[in-house]
């Protein structure tokens, strides 16, 4: 390595780029595999309940279920619209 190779930028490729999304979208289907088979209904059904009180889409809520040694726990998220 030369003194002028330290200042010369480093691009990341983009097959480099593509691998790591293609490694994060893996990922994220494989967790959705071991999910039970109720998670859908249940987050369409809190859907239902949410929309009594606030309009969201349905893309506003994300239901997943984290498996730990000991217990399995339901992550809930509902992003709220701002108050207009």
């Amino acid at each position: 390595m030369s003194f002028l190779d330290y200042f010369r930028s480093r691009k990341t490729g983009s097959a480099s780029v593509a691998k790591e999304r293609l490694q994060i979208i893996v990922a994220h289907e494989r967790g959705k595999r071991d999910q039970p088979d109720y998670l859908p209904q249940l987050q369409q059904e809190l859907l239902a309940v949410i929309r009594k009180y606030v309009q969201i889409d349905d893309d506003m809520v994300q239901v997943e279920v984290d498996r730990n040694e000991d217990c399995s726990v339901l992550e809930l998220n509902v992003t709220l619209p701002e108050r207009r």
